[in-house]
């Protein structure tokens, strides 16, 4: 019974462990790859790797080649179109909900933390601390959406999602340099939640997230 417990476990691990490894670019888009290097990458099992392969081809986060092997998932036009279209369904309706029931504590809060970096930019600070910052509470905003639905199913459709976005901005564009105009965007749509106007505060989302579509698909 125990060793039936354990494996869930197991398998969440190699999972955790081959997504923080492809976000950190330990391994590329497009790159071929195989078990015994996952084995290697990750730590665990080659047991536990055969049985990540099917979630991660099922997530289109790799697929098999036949005679070539393993390849991680490749960016291209076809995903970067599918990925923003998926994120701009389920983030207009989370932010449209999102913009009647969060607390103006949790909504303040957001405010602070874009308005802090805002301000950071306009004295001049360029700095990689602070980028890296900014880009944490970008992701944080888009997630705090998604997680006031409440709903298993679409947090887990969108947290896959969410890592080929993050694939995709590591590829085309990161938010190093674009700081400003993405926090003024950001700002664009918290302060129509802050007035409680879900149809403003969608018309801002699905601006800021059309640019950014815009700009991956023509670099």
């Amino acid at each position: 019974m125990d060793g039936l417990g354990e494996q869930p476990t197991l398998r969440e691990k190699a999972y955790e462990s081959f997504t923080r490894h492809l976000l950190a670019r330990d391994v590329r888009p497009g790159q071929f790859i195989s078990q015994r290097r996952l084995v290697e990458l990750t730590g665990l099992t080659l047991g536990a790797i055969r049985e990540l392969i099917p979630r991660l081809e099922a997530e289109g986060l790799i697929k098999t080649v036949p005679q070539r092997g393993l390849q991680i998932a490749h960016i291209d036009l076809d995903l970067i179109r599918e990925a923003f279209q998926l994120r701009l369904f389920l983030e207009k309706e989370a932010v449209a909900l999102f913009t009647y029931s969060a607390s103006d504590e949790t909504i303040a809060k957001l405010l602070k933390d874009h308005r802090d970096i805002a301000d950071a930019i306009r004295a001049g600070d360029s700095s990689q601390e602070l980028e890296l910052h900014a880009q944490s509470v970008d992701w944080g905003m888009h997630d705090a959406f998604i997680d006031a639905l409440g709903n298993t199913i679409i947090s887990n459709a969108y947290r896959v999602n969410s890592i080929k976005m993050r694939l995709i901005s590591q590829d085309r564009f990161r938010i190093n340099g674009h700081v400003g105009p993405v926090m003024e965007e950001h700002l664009k749509v918290l302060e129509a939640i802050e007035r409680r106007s879900a149809e403003e505060a969608v018309t801002a989302l699905v601006s800021h997230i059309g640019g950014a579509r815009d700009r991956a698909l023509k670099i």
